[in-house]
């Protein structure tokens, strides 16, 4: 099962541009930054690069505030991380078949049944995540049904 694993990261190491840091230098802040093509680029505290993966891994991807999921038939656009020693940063872009109205409703209603504080503010939802970290999903009109972005902030 080991050696499967290694096999399936063969590749992916090989299209990985990938470059040693000094950790004696280095600061602890963290940055993952990926778009709907399947660019992932990373700066961590001992490396940094890029990686380019199946864009079907992005728009497949699963993200939950306190167990409320996207919309069904939604799909991840994009995503960012930067973490520094004060907290981290979490953006992560999506397009949702609906349109936005009903997109916000869907959110209210799942964070309510899950016990998490959100309210509509203006076209976004702002709200505090079980653990208190402030998030705030802004939602737009789109081609086909909406596209959002969903900002959550952590305090270190």
């Amino acid at each position: 099962m080991t050696r499967a694993a290694i096999l399936l990261l063969l590749p992916l190491l090989a299209s990985c541009n990938v470059h040693s840091k000094s950790p004696a230098g280095a600061d602890e802040n963290v940055s993952i930054h990926a778009d709907e093509s399947g660019h992932i680029a990373f700066n961590l505290p001992i490396a940094e690069g890029q990686v380019k993966v199946p864009a079907g891994m992005m728009h497949n991807g699963n993200f939950d505030i306190d167990g409320v999921k996207l919309m069904p038939g939604s799909s991840v656009t994009g995503f960012n991380l930067d973490a520094h020693d004060k907290g981290a940063t979490v953006d992560m872009s999506f397009n949702a078949p609906g349109a936005p109205d009903e997109v916000r409703s869907y959110f209210l209603d799942q964070f309510k049944k899950k016990g998490v504080e959100a309210a509509l503010a203006g076209e976004s939802i702002a709200g505090k995540s079980k653990d208190g970290s402030p998030f705030i999903i802004h939602v737009s009109p789109a081609a086909e049904g909406s596209k959002g972005v969903i900002s959550v902030q952590s305090q270190g």
